[in-house]
């Protein structure tokens, strides 16, 4: 059986962009709900980013990469207000991530 460390670095890179475009298609998804159920968002994403980038980025230059706009723009143009339920479910499931 494979592993991930076997998977070929094209294939993973391709994987990742199609990753992207769909968050990015689907700014309906909210990051909340998005934590809620996997335990990371697209914030999370940039951040795991700028990490691998050795200093080349910032986070929020990551961010930027994933959102495909500034976050500040992003926030404003698509995110709602979380319910207090949507809160309580992120909490549960990062609580998971440690």
């Amino acid at each position: 059986m494979q592993t991930i460390d076997d998977l070929d670095d094209t294939v993973a890179a391709a994987a990742f962009r199609r990753l992207v475009m769909h968050l990015r298609h689907r700014s309906d998804a909210q990051n909340v709900d998005l934590m809620g159920l996997a335990g990371f968002c697209r914030n999370c994403l940039g951040d795991w980013v700028a990490d691998a980038s050795d200093g080349a980025l910032d986070k929020a230059a990551g961010r930027e990469l994933v959102y495909g706009m500034p976050y500040a723009q992003w926030k404003a143009e698509h995110q709602a207000e979380a319910s207090p339920a949507q809160l309580a479910r992120m909490q549960e499931s990062v609580a998971r991530n440690a």
